[in-house]
């Protein structure tokens, strides 16, 4: 019997002694502050470009009607989606989101089915990095008056002499050149806010009546620019292989590489006009 009290008496002064360790652990703890993490607010910086006074929309006056250019991007069917959120590398690619998009695949379960289905190198993705503008990209006219002979100011306008094609592109060579074009279109009018295409045209006729004064004993120059923006980031490439197994589908991208690439795409029905006087012909 004294035994058995003994251990009664062991085991419960162990017991108060763990209450009481725990209850001061818990006491530690609520005396420390809470931990608060703080986000980072969002940005709001807006990375438009600004469009300086220079620079006029001239597609209410452009004799050639440029046909709009809308972002090609493709909204994947929702298959397309699933598998796209397989893969180990973001895809972005419009033309390869059309082709699974065109795809269609019995999702019933098959006993053993394994099967590995190679697609082609693809470029997956386009990341920017710079996205500037060159207002005097392409000079596409150019007009003039001497007024040396006269005694007052003379005035004149933009017109526009001959019909102008402006063509932008890649700076250089690389792998699936439409497909990388389509991506940093998306991108570049994105970032920009612009009316964008890798081909404009200023027909022949086109006016503004925005008036320059040739001061007498001087020549007039009024020159017409197409601007153009200057888009740089990187390419991402990769093997893509559609991968099956049983009712489970999956993208697998594999020998993924990165390549720096360049362009420069022309902005729609604008252009940047300098004006210059001058007592002697340039």
């Amino acid at each position: 019997m004294k035994i058995m009290r003994t251990v009664l008496m062991v085991i419960l002064a162990f017991f108060v002694a763990t209450t009481a360790i725990h209850a001061e652990t818990n006491s530690k703890k609520a005396d420390k502050p809470p931990k608060t993490t703080e986000k980072a607010p969002k940005s709001s910086e807006d990375y438009s470009i600004k469009i300086p006074n220079s620079v006029l929309n001239v597609a209410k006056e452009n004799t050639y009607p440029n046909s709009t250019q809308d972002q090609p991007y493709l909204q994947p069917s929702e298959w397309s989606q699933e598998l796209i959120e397989t893969s180990n590398v973001k895809i972005e690619n419009p033309n390869l989101i059309r082709m699974l998009n065109e795809s269609t695949m019995n999702k019933a379960p098959t006993i053993g089915l394994r099967a590995t289905i190679y697609l082609g190198e693809w470029p997956l993705n386009y990341a920017s990095t710079e996205t500037s503008p060159n207002w005097e990209y392409q000079k596409i006219n150019t007009n003039y008056f001497d007024n040396r002979g006269g005694k007052s100011n003379y005035q004149i306008h933009y017109v526009q002499e001959a019909q102008k094609v402006v063509k932008g592109g890649l700076t250089a060579k690389v792998p699936h050149a439409d497909d990388v074009e389509k991506m940093m279109l998306i991108k570049a009018m994105d970032k920009s806010k612009l009316p964008l295409a890798f081909q404009t045209i200023i027909g022949a006729g086109t006016k503004k009546d925005q008036v320059y004064n040739i001061s007498p004993k001087r020549l007039g120059y009024l020159y017409a620019y197409a601007p153009a923006i200057n888009e740089k980031g990187k390419v991402t490439y990769g093997e893509v292989f559609l991968v099956m197994k049983g009712t489970k589908r999956t993208i697998v991208v594999k020998n993924v590489t990165s390549q720096g690439v360049g362009a420069f795409i022309p902005v729609q029905d604008h252009v940047h006009f300098g004006f210059m006087a001058s007592e002697n012909p340039r």
